[in-house]
């Protein structure tokens, strides 16, 4: 089943967690998108929800002469985290990609400018924190993401994607408490073959996003 866009894709979502929430198992929600694509998908699940929605920038790293092909990716001032089975097939090491990871600093601090200015960081400890994409391949973003956020303390973790193979939500649940993709294909060719409309998400679009009001939480 493929969705119509990435807003449909956010109720879907959102109809998943508010069954979880009148239940009981998720409390004092805080929903972070990753920019740009998950956006869209996490403000529709902040406005369904009635939750603060905030950014989570994560900055994929590129292999030198082919950024496109990610064999890792770094959240906030951590580590940056590989891939180690890309790196071995590609036959690189951590030392031969510093500089494509000294640019991924630099581009992640830039954006984090561009989309919350002086305004901090969401502060998360003791929240239920939902970390939303519009979908995920290898998912070495998404753990980068979940890594971050598990170090600022949260109650309670959990991954929301519309679409990722089945083995690569599997393989998250070391790092979420809860792992919610509502299609498990065996092989993603890519996420926007999941979409019937994908279009581009622009940095305005994101500010437009944040700028809508949402609860303080």
């Amino acid at each position: 089943m493929r969705f119509r866009n990435r807003r449909e894709a956010g109720q879907e979502l959102a109809v998943r967690l508010l069954e979880w929430a009148s239940s009981g198992d998720l409390a004092n929600v805080t929903v972070l998108a990753l920019p740009r694509g998950g956006v869209p998908v996490g403000a529709e699940i902040a406005r369904v929800m009635a939750v603060p929605l905030d950014v989570l920038v994560v900055r994929r790293i590129g292999v030198p002469g082919a950024p496109e092909v990610g064999v890792g990716a770094i959240a906030g001032d951590d580590p940056p985290l590989f891939d180690r089975t890309g790196l071995r097939a590609l036959d690189l090491s951590e030392h031969e990609l510093s500089s494509e990871v000294a640019r991924a600093r630099v581009e992640l601090h830039r954006r984090e400018w561009v989309y919350r200015g002086t305004r901090p960081a969401a502060d998360v400890r003791g929240h239920s924190v939902v970390v939303v994409d519009d979908g995920l391949a290898t998912g070495v973003t998404a753990r980068a993401a979940l890594r971050h956020v598990r170090r600022r303390g949260p109650l309670r973790l959990t991954l929301a994607v519309p679409v990722c193979p089945a083995r690569t939500a599997t393989a998250l649940r070391d790092d979420a408490d809860d792992v919610i993709a509502l299609q498990r294909p065996e092989r993603l060719g890519s996420v926007g073959e999941w979409y019937e409309d994908f279009p581009q998400v622009s940095d305005e679009d994101v500010r437009d996003a944040l700028r809508q009001p949402h609860p303080a939480g």
